[in-house]
Parts: structure tokens; sequence; C-alpha cells
């Protein structure tokens, strides 16, 4: 298959954030944590939590440990994983 019918094959709906590759060590997959800042009205103040995410990573994007990426929501493509990588950002 060539570069551009693989991109095709895939097709992304729903969320697009951006995460740090935490984990590549599983093949085709990485661990990426994301940063949530949510009000607390109560308070009056800002609380931040970490969620865990994990996304296919294809073999012509090839995200490293510590990478910014851009991931976007898909199908189901494992139990765990229904994101992609969609880029590395610099």
């Amino acid at each position: 298959m060539s570069k551009k019918r693989e991109e095709k094959s895939i097709k992304v709906r729903g969320n697009i954030f951006k995460g740090i590759v935490v984990s590549s060590k599983p093949s085709k997959t990485v661990i990426i944590e994301r940063i949530i800042t949510k009000k607390v009205p109560k308070y009056e103040r800002y609380k931040k939590t970490k969620s865990k995410i994990s996304a296919h990573n294809p073999e012509w994007i090839n995200a490293k440990e510590g990478d910014t990426v851009k991931v976007g929501e898909t199908r189901k493509l494992s139990k765990t994983k229904n994101f992609i990588v969609l880029e590395v950002e610099d």
C-alpha cells in the first residue's frame, strides 16, 4: 500500500486535541498524556487533571517518547485504541 492510500483508510471524526507521548513501547501504539484544566465554580479556581489515552501510531508518522502530537478520534481499532496520531508537532 502506498502512503496516501493508508492515510485515507482510517477516517477521523469527533475530538481532535494535543498531547505528549509518554510511552511508545507497544508496536504501532503510543500512550498519550493530556492535561485538562477545568474551572471549579465553588472555589473560583482552576483544577488540572491528566488523562492517558492509547492511540494508533502509523508507521509513516512514527512518534517517539516526549513528542507533542495531534490526535484525532476514530472508530474502535482495538479494545483500548480509538484515537490515531495525525501529526507530530515541533
